[in-house]
């Protein structure tokens, strides 16, 4: 069952005598993590066939084999801890700068102490903790990847993600990875596959009780509903994902779902009423969004003010969209974003569309100074 999905991941020649070093999801997310490391510039493609294959039934013995193993160090609550931390401390440098930030020493910290712990010696409790914090690792990897523009990249590393945590029974990660494979096929248009995939998050998230979990996998699936011209179970979602966040609690919790903040919610469905046709409550959400719960990142900052900017303009409020787009430039400043780059080439293009303006002007030489 694994050597074909092995195969079609890392484009792997079967008629080569190396199956059994691809026998697990470890072995293969190391192999990723390698390549990474000796070319940092590869950019792999990313397709609807191989964001699909997350779909297909984990590996339930994966844990139970390594912990089986005679490993050459003993592994405890320590190492995984110890990820856990690494994985926050990292996670919060990329969420402030953008991916492209730092990333290479995520890959590094991967496929060189924790390969070291996974090869390790463990009690199968212990091993599940350690494939669960790996799989966060390999999802904060991913998630980079996709902020530097590596499409492919990231979508192989959250399909590495998903199966660490399936492999591990951690509910929420499994979602969690799910859900930004959905997000990311959204955006590469392969809009039936993001529905399918979304479906399959949401569904999971229904057993949880985490409520900014809930909230997070709903709009998820209320955006790839509104790209694919469901209006009625987009709005239907949205509905459900309001009341899911307005239960949740303000602080984030440990995992990466709890930290979906009212401000991310209240940005997410900001852009979804647009899709929908509804500007009003768009430009209300991400003013929502921005001056009553706040965003405490500079990239996420700057990517909302980009977004009012646009619904600002084709809400006929052109002067008030230039102000928008000088502070996302002042937010952006700094921040190695693919995100930050998309903001900049959109605002560049509507530009023409606000003639005899001096403040348009003004604002198109900040963007070709910052060229």
């Amino acid at each position: 069952m694994w050597l074909p999905f092995i195969e079609q991941v890392l484009g792997i020649d079967p008629s080569e005598d190396n199956e059994g070093q691809y026998a697990d999801t470890v072995t293969s997310v190391m192999l990723l993590g390698g390549s990474d490391v000796v070319d940092r510039r590869q950019f792999l493609a990313a397709s609807a066939a191989v964001g699909l294959a997350a779909l297909d039934l984990p590996d339930a013995d994966a844990v139970t084999r390594r912990a089986s193993r005679t490993g050459p160090v003993a592994v405890g609550t320590g190492e995984v801890t110890a990820v856990r931390t690494m994985t926050t401390t990292l996670g919060d440098a990329a969420s402030e700068l953008g991916g492209g930030h730092a990333r290479h020493l995520a890959v590094r910290y991967l496929t060189v102490d924790v390969k070291r712990w996974l090869d390790g010696r463990y009690t199968e409790q212990v091993g599940r903790d350690l494939f669960a914090a790996t799989s966060e690792l390999v999802h904060l990897i991913g998630w980079m990847a996709r902020d530097e523009g590596n499409q492919g990249l990231s979508q192989k590393y959250h399909l590495h993600s998903y199966r660490l945590a399936a492999e591990a029974g951690e509910n929420e990660l499994a979602a969690t990875a799910l859900r930004g494979l959905a997000d990311q096929a959204i955006d590469l248009g392969h809009i039936p596959t993001a529905v399918r995939l979304a479906e399959a998050c949401e569904q999971r998230g229904r057993k949880l009780t985490n409520p900014k979990a809930l909230a997070y996998y709903r709009n998820t699936y209320a955006r790839a509903a509104a790209a694919d011209g469901d209006h009625t179970t987009a709005a239907r979602l949205l509905t459900s994902a309001q009341a899911a966040i307005e239960h949740a609690p303000a602080l984030p919790g440990q995992s990466w779902a709890s930290h979906y903040s009212h401000g991310r919610w209240a940005h997410e469905s900001g852009m979804i009423h647009a899709k929908l046709g509804d500007l009003a409550a768009a430009e209300e959400h991400l003013h929502l969004a921005l001056d009553i719960h706040g965003l405490d990142r500079k990239r996420t900052r700057a990517i909302v003010l980009a977004d009012l900017g646009q619904v600002q303009l084709k809400r006929g409020n052109a002067e008030t969209a230039l102000a928008t787009w000088n502070e996302f430039l002042d937010c952006a400043d700094g921040v190695q974003s693919v995100h930050i780059n998309d903001g900049l080439t959109n605002i560049a293009a509507r530009l023409p569309s606000i003639p005899d303006s001096p403040a348009a002007a003004e604002l198109g030489d900040r963007i070709a100074a910052r060229a």
